[in-house]
């Protein structure tokens, strides 16, 4: 298959430019586009097919549910049956925006969008092209994110291309996601909302709008929840993994800068790089191994664009071992830390003031 790439400029682009994109989801094909998240893998919602076609491409289980991206909160009357009060109360205070809701579906809905769950997925994202594109289609976009299952998250086309290249009909290259992280999903279907997966809106922010709100347990977990039911996308496998092993590094900061540099040495002496993802503030301290840096500790919105490029951007140097800084527990940082860990599979690291652990 030859995967088509259309490239458009977000400062000033046409809907006549999206609108062989916007044909072929239509048609059943599949169409990888920008959001301020991440970048989506899009298929139509309603079509059985070319949903079992982004499982396909991406290699994701089946379980593992799609969300469906809207450019109107009516949809969700068509999408969703019992749709509570507090649903449109959260659309109005975060909708377009980083937000997916989970809500009981519609019948209109096949169970491949929604990974055999009578709940379905949906979201309406803030950015200009995914808007657009979502409005010429006519329809309603199950994606998710656009890479192969298992790889760190797509938030740049090029990105896109590696992984699915050849697998899909188009790539819309609009640059990067702003945010680089995906959405904050919470559930609405039990008596208290639960955040499935944490994201740019904060549970502080769902708070302010919905009163009591909690974390569902396997969020907060640090090991694998391979046996829970994934009412939403992340929660069971792993996901967000560079090529090379990976591991975070939790302490005192001088503690982890002088267990990673004796690490970078020890592994140096067997014939392995070491990557290490640092951050502005700590990157000058590593005297040995490849130093990337995601962002700023003083700005954790940097961070989080950056985290999933750099992730990426170790498998291009060859290293052996990845180990990571750990991030503060704010509210962005709690996001962060939830994909780190998955891309660590949970191997978390405790050094002592001996470098030991």
């Amino acid at each position: 298959m030859k995967t088509e790439i259309v490239k458009i400029n977000r400062e000033r682009f046409t809907e006549e430019e999206l609108e062989f994109a916007a044909r072929c989801l239509r048609e059943g094909k599949l169409v990888a586009f920008p959001t301020e998240t991440v970048y989506g893998l899009g298929g139509n919602a309603f079509d059985a097919t070319a949903s079992a076609r982004i499982y396909e491409a991406k290699g994701r289980p089946s379980d593992n549910p799609l969300i469906v991206h809207i450019a109107e909160t009516e949809a969700l009357k068509e999408l969703a049956e019992d749709v509570p009060e507090s649903a449109y109360r959260l659309a109005e205070a975060f909708w377009p925006g980083p937000l997916t809701m989970i809500l009981k579906k519609s019948d209109k809905v096949p169970k491949t969008t929604t990974g055999g769950l009578d709940t379905v997925a949906v979201r309406m994202p803030s950015d200009e092209i995914a808007a657009a594109l979502i409005r010429l289609s006519g329809i309603y976009v199950a994606a998710p994110s656009a890479n192969a299952s298992g790889r760190p998250s797509t938030t740049k086309a090029e990105h896109v291309i590696e992984d699915l290249d050849g697998k899909i009909d188009v790539i819309i290259d609009g640059g990067a996601s702003a945010i680089g992280l995906e959405s904050t999903i919470v559930d609405l279907t039990g008596e208290v909302p639960l955040i499935l997966r944490p994201g740019y809106i904060s549970a502080e922010q769902l708070a302010e709008v919905l009163g009591e709100v909690q974390f569902d347990e396997a969020v907060l977990k640090r090991s694998a929840s391979e046996n829970v039911v994934a009412k939403a996308p992340g929660m069971k496998y792993r996901h967000y993994a560079p090529k090379a092993p990976l591991y975070i590094v939790e302490g005192k900061s001088e503690e982890v800068i002088r267990f990673i540099n004796t690490e970078a040495v020890k592994h140096a002496a067997e014939g392995r790089i070491v990557g290490i993802l640092a951050t502005e503030e700590t990157k000058k301290y590593y005297t040995g191994g490849m130093v990337f840096c995601a962002g700023k500790r003083a700005d954790a919105e940097t961070i989080a664009a950056g985290l999933f490029d750099t992730l990426r951007s170790f498998d291009e140097t060859g290293v052996g071992v990845i180990y990571s800084e750990s991030f503060a527990d704010n509210p962005l940082g709690t996001a962060i830390m939830n994909r780190l860990l998955k891309a660590a599979g949970y191997h978390i690291i405790h050094p002592n003031e001996d470098g030991e652990h």
